[in-house]
């Protein structure tokens, strides 16, 4: 325990007692004693060591004062600030529980009872919560107890050997055979089912590549110019038509506006938008290959051969490069050699700067975290990091498409100008990518917002909620950029939509751990707020922050996102870690809306039936119809995975408003908090109990301050695969991820592995914050 110092102590000093000792050391067989009694996996030798530290005066009876003392010392051991504050309340409220005669004090057998009747308290709240359908521990047994397995299964498969067991043998044998090879057919089956948008693109990518390639190798195979430099000329022109088609393919998947038509189109049928900027960086790759490839062979094979050709191998290229022999420097400054050069090494820093160590990590102090911490490079590299050196790098590639114009049209060996194809290739992608950031720009000047309110949350984030610009339209799960003219006249950043498409206004939280987002951060705290800050996010009630004069923010979107495509599925299982959990809100808050507007319409029909008993079937039929037309989705399971306490106030709101208006149970929301130890740990005994009380007494959670409880802990993301598998059989679930890449993995790998074991489909989409 070495995180929770204070609790360790007094379950060495609860085992002294025990003893009846007061040791300062303790020898090597003592150390063992206390060990046997701590490892005691028990329900009741657990107990005994939680009731002696409470009990300091070894009376055999516990005060409000104890427990109140006790409640402390786990909210501390857990990190739970909040919940010492309220120590003495929740002390009140179980010596209420389990004291009725006012008597001052509590006995052992009087706590066991509360602790078994745990699930009792747990189902009395439970309609409550919208996380009916959850269990209340992953890893507890039934009643609340914690069992140990003690050697069953290996005594049990001691037991029954012999002759049966080798008559049996081959045909068993033969049975796992067939079953493995029915588990192959279908991991291939579930495997192409997944893939297969993936595989067309990317065959089709290589095809082209490899023909266009391999054509430009053999013209130039049969010129005279193939005497003269060898097969470094054919190689080299064959990259450069490759560079050609890459150079064209790479601005597509960055053309948000088009992507996000084509999401709603026939195209998503066919086409992984979800994998854009998968696809962009693999696009990216095939260009530094072929740069290698084209400005090797040329610089270090094609110049040299020419300059030390013979005077009769010379004229077979004189018409190329001039009655007189070329120097390698005269090479170099021509046309094509210096637009070359040029644009190696603006994509060289370019493609250097976008790479993972240099992107994410952050300058000293700028919010990044851990991962900042673990990615940050040495000096004087680290000054060339972050997303800002990435943002303004980047752009050095109009330069380069600019150069790569002039350098198609100075080709050495080529005179005819439809011969000259770069401008063919570039020309549409590029007409259309700069329309875009043409479309981008009048579109956020012409979508005018007004900050209706800032809100600055725990765990360092802030949440603006701004009017709703005329005419924009979204789907949940969709995402808008934002510019803070004061800040950068130039920098857009994106952020997820939190309120629904039914809203009247828009909203966005805003994680601040980026030299931008503090810099926003600061503007508002320092110069536009109040004294008073608002301390929670509320969907329902929009207050006017006090500023004396608001900044300006311009919007540019909405722009597609895997989330968008929720409505696809018949069961969504949405997980957030973090600050991840944003996109998903918005969702939450559809389905919530659906809900209402399906409720009403029944509520309609059924008084239209009531009044006119001729329309009765076609009025409810029709509202049952509105109502599988408006969505796919049946069920909803949401999970949000945090480690910071304070991080619940994000969306308060929303979670209460789910637990008050889903009477069906149409969402289930878990809250998951890691920091906190899990429910079988001793530092969590007690907040267990107090929690499961509480809520079955008030039906509010200690730790999130809503309907909704929280477990402690990781998921055990296994089960809760299995439980949704076993709950919706034969359905489709969408499995919607939006966190850092390490959970990812996980995930995509258990929805593999239980498309393939059960009826339920599970596609996985992922977003990285």
């Amino acid at each position: 325990m070495v995180d929770s110092k204070e609790f360790a102590v007094g379950i060495f000093d609860a085992l002294a007692r025990r003893r009846r000792q007061n040791l300062e050391r303790i020898t090597k067989e003592e150390l063992y004693d206390f060990w046997l009694q701590i490892s005691d996996q028990s329900f009741d030798a657990r107990l005994q060591i939680f009731f002696d530290m409470v009990d300091t005066n070894v009376d055999g009876r516990i005060t409000r004062e104890e427990v109140q003392e006790l409640i402390v010392l786990s909210a501390s051991a857990n990190k739970l600030a909040k919940l010492k504050e309220q120590a003495e309340e929740y002390a009140s409220l179980i010596m209420e529980e389990l004291d009725p005669e006012n008597l001052g004090y509590i006995e052992l057998w009087q706590l066991e009872a509360l602790l078994l009747q745990r699930d009792t308290y747990m189902n009395y709240s439970r309609p409550l919560s919208t996380a009916s359908g959850a269990q209340w521990s992953q890893n507890l047994g039934v009643g609340g107890t914690l069992t140990v397995t003690g050697g069953g299964a290996a005594d049990g498969g001691a037991c029954g050997g012999g002759d049966g067991d080798q008559a049996a043998g081959a045909p068993r044998e033969r049975r796992r055979r067939s079953w493995g090879v029915r588990r192959a057919a279908a991991r291939v089956r579930v495997a192409a089912e997944e893939n297969w948008r993936r595989a067309w693109v990317l065959a089709l990518w290589f095809a082209a590549m490899a023909a266009l390639f391999v054509w430009k190798f053999v013209q130039y195979r049969r010129t005279p110019a193939f005497q003269v430099m060898g097969y470094c000329l054919p190689t080299a022109k064959g990259a450069a038509e490759t560079l050609k088609l890459n150079m064209a393919l790479v601005l597509l998947p960055v053309c948000r506006n088009t992507l996000t038509w084509l999401r709603s189109s026939w195209a998503r049928f066919f086409v992984p938008f979800d994998d854009n900027i998968t696809f962009h960086k693999m696009i990216a790759t095939a260009i530094v290959v072929g740069i290698t490839l084209h400005a090797g062979n040329h610089l270090a094979c094609d110049f040299p051969r020419v300059i030390a050709a013979s005077p009769e191998e010379y004229a077979l290229v004189a018409g190329a490069f001039g009655p007189g022999k070329p120097t390698y420097a005269g090479l170099l400054w021509g046309a094509e050699g210096v637009t070359g050069v040029a644009m190696v090494v603006l994509m060289t820093v370019s493609f250097t700067l976008a790479t993972h160590p240099f992107r994410k990590s952050e300058p000293k102090g700028a919010g990044g975290g851990a991962a900042a911490v673990t990615s940050r490079l040495p000096a004087p590299l680290n000054r060339l990091t972050g997303f800002n050196a990435f943002w303004y790098s980047h752009h050095l590639l109009g330069i380069v498409y600019a150069l790569l114009l002039v350098h198609g049209y100075f080709l050495f060996l080529v005179r005819r100008w439809y011969e000259k194809t770069t401008w063919m290739y570039i020309s549409v992608p590029l007409v259309l990518y700069v329309g875009e950031r043409m479309l981008r720009a009048l579109r956020s000047n012409a979508y005018t917002v007004k900050i209706l309110k800032v809100c600055l949350l725990p765990g360092n984030v802030l949440t603006i909620t701004m009017s709703k610009p005329y005419g924009f339209r979204y789907r949940s799960g969709q995402y808008i950029f934002l510019q803070c003219p004061m800040i950068s006249p130039f920098e857009w950043h994106p952020f997820s939509i939190t309120s629904a498409p039914g809203d009247d206004y828009l909203s966005v939280h805003i994680r601040t751990n980026g030299d931008w987002t503090q810099e926003l951060k600061r503007i508002f705290v320092e110069n536009y707020f109040s004294p008073h800050l608002n301390r929670r996010a509320s969907f329902s009630e929009l207050g006017a922050a006090e500023p004396r004069s608001l900044p300006k923010l311009l919007v540019d979107g909405p722009y597609g996102a895997p989330a968008q495509d929720f409505r696809n599925y018949d069961v969504l299982l949405l997980v957030g870690l973090g600050i991840g959990a944003t996109p998903f809100i918005s969702i939450l808050r559809d389905l919530l809306n659906n809900i209402k507007i399906a409720d009403e319409l029944m509520d309609l029909a059924m008084e239209t039936s009531r009044s006119e008993d001729s329309a009765n079937s076609f009025s409810v039929s029709t509202a049952s119809s509105n109502r599988k037309r408006a969505y796919r989705t049946s069920r909803a399971h949401f999970y949000w995975v945090t480690r910071e306490a304070g991080s619940f106030e994000w969306f308060k709101g929303v979670m209460n408003e789910v637990a008050e208006m889903d009477k069906k149970g149409v969402i289930e929301l878990h809250n998951y908090l890691t920091s906190v130890y899990e429910e079988r740990d001793a530092r969590t005994t007690l907040l267990s109990m107090v929690q499961a009380l509480n809520h079955a007494k008030h039906g509010v959670d200690i730790v999130s301050g809503t309907r909704v409880r929280t477990h402690f802990a990781r998921p055990n993301w296994k089960e809760v695969f299995t439980r949704i598998a076993s709950k919706h059989p034969n359905s489709t679930v969408g499995v919607f991820y939006c966190g850092a890449p390490m959970l990812a993995k996980e995930l995509k790998t258990l929805a593999h592995e239980m498309s393939h074991k059960t009826g339920t489909r599970f596609h996985f989409h992922k977003e990285y914050f």
